[in-house]
């Protein structure tokens, strides 16, 4: 009788529509969220890689401003410059 009463309440039906409404048909329903919160989640573990990509980064320049055998070894390594004296060989895996 009591549950009967309840159900047959406008303000109860009106709230239970008002819920599944957000819940589900809304522009910021709950599937929305969700999406939005893993998009969140990837978008500052790149963030993370990004930053300690940029430390590794200026412990290289600085390291090749200051130390000259690692500047010959990048450079011969990247862009395979050579002494005068030198013959370079560059072999390429198939």
């Amino acid at each position: 009788m009591f549950l009967l009463k309840v159900l047959k309440n406008k303000f109860f039906l009106v709230s239970v529509g008002l819920v599944i409404w957000l819940l589900y048909f809304d522009k910021n329903d709950l599937f929305t969220q969700y999406d939005l919160i893993k998009k969140c989640d990837k978008l500052n573990a790149e963030k993370n890689y990004y930053i300690s990509e940029i430390e590794n980064n200026k412990i290289k320049i600085e390291e090749l401003q200051h130390n000259k055998k690692s500047l010959e070894t990048f450079a011969r390594e990247n862009y395979l410059m050579k002494r005068d004296n030198e013959d370079v060989f560059v072999f390429v895996e198939k």
